[in-house]
């Protein structure tokens, strides 16, 4: 095998993975046993559902489909309303025996334990490691619920990222710009303190932005600040407002930026910025399929 033809199959490999989506692969059926859980945060509600926890409740769950978009919610999983206002009546319904929590909803701990036992965690906090905080809340979840499945996602996770390294390390070496639209003059970035931040480290992707974002994103930032940023890949995370991204595209500022200019822009699929490791897997996928088409083109 040549160097070359060497060099079209580990393409071709990441482009596999993109699409298997190790997590997923993983994900056992539904347990029909075991503690009833419940969740106001979306990010513990993605990792109960891929542990294959037998998750009874969780919030917003149409909008838990179109921004998270995976791992997929089972029937009959009672949606609780908004995250920010839930229905306690409905949690209560649910029966759940064991409810988990997080930092950004500690404010309903007091009415959450008059249905149940809360447990918290937080992945989000000022100067810690989301992903690493990530691992180590899917580990203790998966033990305290008795499931066998949180090592081998932990395991799996970080040799799905080594491998997309190995096979980043073949591109073009520009640094990524990971920014998602609020309207047509102003993004939010995710520097190297984000989740998104964090994967493109351990792929051994360069940041282009280059400040910390107070752990999960910055925002709003002046579109003008592309300017600055001729050499990066920009990689648009929807959900962006859709008036936005057509009107961005008609702006001459945006059509003379460089990175427009070649052909340097990604537009992946909807990822949520304040998830755990599915998430990460998420963002990880897209990122390699749109970056390794690209570079094939």
């Amino acid at each position: 095998m040549t160097a070359r033809s060497a060099h079209r199959l580990s393409r071709r490999q990441l482009l596999a993975m993109a699409g298997a989506g190790v997590l997923a692969g993983l994900t056992p059926a539904r347990a029909a046993t075991g503690l009833r859980v419940a969740t106001l945060d979306w990010a513990i509600l993605e990792t109960l559902l891929t542990l294959g926890a037998n998750v009874v409740a969780g919030t917003e769950l149409l909008q838990f489909r179109d921004v998270a978009v995976t791992p997929s919610i089972p029937t009959g999983v009672a949606d609780l309303g908004l995250r920010g206002t839930p229905n306690f009546e409905v949690l209560y319904a649910a029966k759940p025996d064991l409810i988990f929590n997080s930092n950004f909803y500690a404010w309903a701990d007091d009415r959450l334990r008059l249905t149940a036992p809360v447990e918290s965690h937080a992945i989000y906090q000022p100067g810690a490691s989301p992903y690493q905080r990530s691992e180590e809340m899917t580990l203790a979840i998966a033990e305290r619920l008795g499931l066998p499945t949180g090592r081998a996602l932990v395991g799996a996770m970080r040799a799905k990222l080594e491998t997309y390294r190995i096979g980043f390390s073949k591109g073009d070496h520009r640094p990524i710009l990971p920014i998602n639209l609020g309207d047509a003059r102003h993004f939010r970035v995710f520097g190297s303190d984000s989740m998104f931040g964090e994967i493109l480290a351990r792929t051994g992707l360069a940041n282009a932005w280059p400040d910390l974002t107070s752990y999960s994103a910055t925002a709003p930032v002046g579109i003008e600040r592309l300017a600055a940023m001729p050499d990066a890949w920009i990689v648009l995370v929807p959900p962006h407002p859709a008036e936005a991204l057509v009107e961005l595209q008609q702006s001459a500022f945006w059509k003379a930026l460089p990175p427009v200019r070649q052909d340097r822009v990604l537009l992946i699929g909807s990822v949520n910025p304040y998830g755990a490791l599915p998430t990460a897997e998420r963002f990880a996928d897209l990122l390699a399929g749109g970056l390794t088409r690209a570079w094939n083109g």
